[in-house]
């Protein structure tokens, strides 16, 4: 049995440097956030989370954000959102020519103008800014269409709203945003710039200056950034620097990360030619360079040294759109499959008729449905009015990133040489998809934010115990339960979390094998922060498998949520969702099992620590070591 003094006494005392990494539109993008210990025991009682994902590092089931599925839409945003949709679709069945796009590199005038004259470029914006007002649901499923249709598109226009203008939107003052709003809805590309030469994943580096003026009426900045989407294109950007900034109580200044609105008339704002990308070609993608652009001082956006906060808000509150265009676009891989297959015929029948083809369809299917459940169920708690999202944004975009380049892999497989081929359409959304398991945050980076995020959560419950010791009389309540719960544990009687009630009948098993899941995460989570402590950050093998358990319990529980939602009202398509999550749970729950074994296994460790030395063995010899089977 594990006894509640050893787990307090080798507990982290908080995991003092926590490397918290996001990206931006384009390319790995980021900022280190360093998590600090607490000033005071009353300030060290952590915020309660209602994520689903925070609280199952603790092994505990919160389903405020889970169950019911959440329909956030009124009678009345319906009724917008479907007279929006039919003018997308039709835009991209008569105006639109992604192929054309592709090959030319970019989006012609009259597209543009088309796009402008729909609105599009301001989705969220307030109506009495010239937006549409549309709320994170009714914007993703318009992000829905784009994916299914051109991703090079979807890029322009998500580079400008998604990232490039939404601080104004989130954090601007009133004066900014009447002034800025505006005009972004109305022709004026926005950006969002903040990598450069010498950061990528480690926005720390950046090297970007500005220099506030003796009278504090402006700030000077000299800079450059790098793979910038609509860099060619913005006059209106929001620009992360360095600025000196002097503690008035130590006297001591330091450079602090502060973003600002920056406009190309401003004057010294130039870039370099479009990039030659793999993908996504008829996006916009430039080097931007600032010499001695002159900012005026109300245009900080989000307060002096607050650059890293805001960019971190920024990115949260857009990643559930990339989920949803990923959707889009898995649903058209989908299409092109399923023609194919239920046309193409070899030895005597239509290849849907054959186990390996169905399984393909099958898998991508489940895959679509996975994604989709996800964008609609983040949207949706956003609209609601969660705070606590981010963990589930990260891991929609992870989930529907990886999940649309295996999709339209597989409906390439599918139509054989004709995948193949350029005309099929197939290649291009190969090429487009690649991207997206890199920027705003590389699927890497974003796994470790998952993982070291909840265990810090997990870590705080662990400090609220070792509080509670320092005065048992007044903390028994706390000390009975949780010992209570490890010595149950430690015997086999616990039960794990139960919320088979929650979900149609026919999903009892599944939503079972959720909760075991869950339980077994948990005391996962638990035994590594004894083994590792504080030291948990450095342990990559180790996070990342943590964070692969994490992502399926949570498209678990979406997927359950979502199916029992149409169970219960009796939609034609209940019994398929039903046998979608059916398969998903029984797949994802043996992945989570495997994933907790793996972390706690001395034999996969020491795989882990062999994987280690190739690398660097490799890495010292600057090739591969060894010779060509013939000897040179």
């Amino acid at each position: 049995m594990i006894r509640v003094s050893k787990v307090l006494a080798l507990a982290p005392k908080g995991l003092n440097k926590f490397i918290v990494t996001h990206t931006r539109c384009q390319a790995t993008k980021a900022a280190a956030n360093t998590v600090k210990t607490e000033k005071s025991e009353k300030k060290s009682t952590a915020k309660e989370s209602q994520s689903f994902t925070m609280n199952i590092f603790r092994g505990h089931l919160q389903a405020s954000q889970i169950f019911p599925y959440p329909e956030p839409l009124s009678e009345e945003q319906n009724e917008t959102l479907k007279m929006l949709v039919d003018p997308i679709e039709k835009f991209f069945e008569e105006i639109n020519d992604p192929v054309k796009n592709d090959e030319n590199g970019s989006i012609d005038e009259k597209t543009l103008e088309a796009l402008w004259s729909l609105g599009a470029f301001g989705l969220q914006v307030p109506q009495e800014y010239g937006g549409l007002g549309l709320n994170n649901t009714m914007y993703a499923r318009c992000v829905d269409i784009v994916g299914y249709n051109d991703l090079g598109v979807g890029i322009t226009l998500g580079a400008h709203q998604s990232i490039g203008f939404k601080g104004i939107l989130l954090v601007g003052t009133p004066e900014q945003k009447e002034k800025y709003l505006p005009r972004v809805c109305d022709g004026k590309f926005a950006a969002f710039c903040l990598t450069e030469p010498s950061c990528g994943s480690d926005a720390g580096a950046i090297r970007s200056k500005a220099i506030k003026s003796k009278d504090g009426s402006h700030y000077v900045l000299n800079g450059s950034k790098i793979w910038i989407s609509n860099g060619g294109l913005a006059e209106i950007m929001t620009v992360f620097a360095q600025v000196p900034i002097t503690d008035p109580e130590t006297g001591k200044t330091q450079d602090k990360v502060t973003a600002f609105i920056v406009e190309r008339a401003f004057g010294g704002v130039s870039n370099g030619p479009p990039e030659k990308k793999m993908g996504i070609k008829c996006s916009n993608t430039a080097e931007v360079y600032f010499e001695d652009v002159k900012i005026p001082a109300e245009n900080v956006l989000g307060g002096e040294g607050q650059g890293f906060k805001v960019a971190m808000n920024i990115l949260n509150n857009g990643r559930f759109g990339m989920a949803a265009a990923m959707s889009g676009t898995q649903r058209y891989c989908i299409k092109k499959a399923v023609d194919h297959a239920t046309q193409r015929i070899q030895f005597g029948k239509t290849i849907d008729n054959y186990g390996t083809i169905q399984e393909k369809i099958a898998r991508m299917c489940i895959l679509h449905y996975v994604t989709e459940s996800l964008a609609y169920m983040i949207s949706g708690n956003m609209d609601k009015g969660s705070q606590d999202y981010h963990l589930e944004a990260a891991i929609s975009k992870c989930f529907g990133s990886e999940s649309a380049w295996w999709v339209c892999d597989e409906a390439i497989q599918i139509l054989g040489g004709m995948g193949y081929m350029k005309d099929t359409g197939l290649e291009r959304v190969l090429r487009d998809l690649r991207i997206f398991r890199i920027f705003e945050g590389t699927n890497d980076i974003l796994r470790l934010f998952v993982a070291l995020t909840g265990i810090q959560y997990a870590g705080s419950h662990l400090k609220e115990l070792q509080k509670a010791f320092r005065n048992p009389t007044a903390n028994l309540g706390l000390i009975v339960e949780e010992a209570a719960k490890r010595a149950t544990r430690a015997v086999g009687l616990s039960s794990p979390p139960n919320f088979i009630h929650l979900v149609h009948p026919s999903l009892a098993d599944s939503a079972t094998l959720c909760a075991k899941s869950i339980e077994s995460f948990g005391q996962a989570i638990e035994n590594s922060l004894i083994k590792y402590n504080k030291t948990i950050v450095d342990e990559q093998f180790v996070l990342n498998r943590l964070a692969q358990a994490a992502i399926d319990t949570y498209t678990m529980a979406a997927v359950l949520s979502r199916a029992t939602l149409s169970a219960s009202k009796n939609l034609p398509s209940a019994q398929h969702e039903i046998l979608m999550a059916q398969t998903w749970c029984t797949e994802a729950s043996s992945r989570v099992a495997y994933n907790l074994k793996v972390v706690q296994s001395g034999k996969h460790l020491d795989v882990f620590t062999k994987l280690s030395k190739i690398s660097k063995n490799v890495c010292e010899a600057g090739d591969v070591i060894q010779l060509n089977p013939l000897g040179y």
